[in-house]
């Protein structure tokens, strides 16, 4: 049968069975969830999965040798002879002492070298492993009224060309036998 309609005691009429029949703009609007879908976070996982993923696999790289293992000479250090080689010694301001190794390069290549990477083995009679320093070869820029070094970038070196260079030792062995110590030629930047 039909259901009737009974007036409710506010003045408005209920219908169905459950006896909600309210406009609905009366009603209390549903709650809303205030969190993010899941398919945001979803998005989100898998945007750090990637990001994670290229990290490790950018951090595969071959690590360069520790500095203390004497590297193999660069492919370009036989058109690199180094020679007139000379040592000295100066106090810096803090009361340290510095050691120089001076010498002259030159390019007998047909490139041009914007970058030389070194390795200075500093032996000792103790029948220890030699201290192995590896430096970049700093040009010598001026003499007067002091020597001042640049690096080889700012004034590479041409085919043909010869330079002074100077290199900087903060510490050397108190164990160094004092004599010159081999310098090799472990990495050139060429243009």
């Amino acid at each position: 049968m039909s259901e009737l309609q009974h007036p409710s005691p506010s003045g408005s009429t209920r219908s169905g069975a459950d006896g909600g029949g309210e406009s609905p703009i009366f009603t209390p609007q549903a709650e809303e969830r205030n969190g993010l879908p899941m398919s945001v976070w979803a998005v989100a996982a898998l945007i750090v999965i990637v990001v994670v993923g290229a990290l490790v696999i950018a951090g595969r790289k071959k690590s360069p040798a520790a500095p203390n293992t004497l590297q193999p000479a660069d492919a370009y250090a036989a058109s690199l002879p180094l020679s007139q080689f000379a040592m000295s010694e100066s106090e810096n301001l803090s009361g340290g002492k510095l050691t120089y190794l001076d010498g002259h390069v030159r390019n007998t290549g047909d490139r041009t070298v914007t970058g030389i990477t070194v390795q200075v083995v500093f032996q000792n009679d103790e029948a220890l492993a030699p201290q192995i320093d590896t430096v970049p070869l700093t040009l010598i820029r001026m003499k007067e009224p002091y020597i001042d070094t640049q690096a080889m970038s700012a004034n590479p070196i041409k085919p043909g060309d010869d330079r002074e260079f100077r290199l900087i030792f903060e510490k050397v062995p108190d164990n160094w036998n004092t004599q010159m110590p081999e310098v090799r030629v472990i990495h050139t930047d060429l243009r």
